[in-house]
């Protein structure tokens, strides 16, 4: 995951219309260390056009309130420049999974 410091820097990706996974998390929090590789594994192993970007809650603050984030770790999907999901805390990595997978091969395949 490539690590997000501007708000500029990921409106632009969001703009690019490609499908892209934004994954809040912070320094001092266990479930988003935990849950960060299971999430990236499978969003590559399954969703190869989708851009990863990582956002540090506590150290861009700014950016995570543009996006009304008010708890980690929260991952937002978007498919052509939309809010497709968001997804907070507790989360079935299957579950997930399946919810992208129609979106994707609409927008991808």
């Amino acid at each position: 995951m490539l690590e997000i410091q501007t708000i500029e820097q990921i409106k632009k990706e969001i703009d690019s219309k490609e499908p892209i996974l934004i994954y809040f998390s912070g320094e001092n929090c266990s479930v988003c260390k935990v849950l960060k590789p299971k999430i990236e594994n499978e969003v590559i192993n399954n969703f190869s056009r989708f851009k990863l970007y990582e956002v540090k809650t506590d150290i861009y603050k700014e950016i995570t309130s543009e996006f009304t984030v008010f708890s980690i770790p929260t991952i937002i999907v978007y498919f052509d420049s939309k809010e497709f999901k968001r997804y907070g805390r507790n989360m079935s990595i299957p579950l997930f999974i399946d919810e992208i997978k129609r979106p994707y091969k609409l927008m991808c395949e």
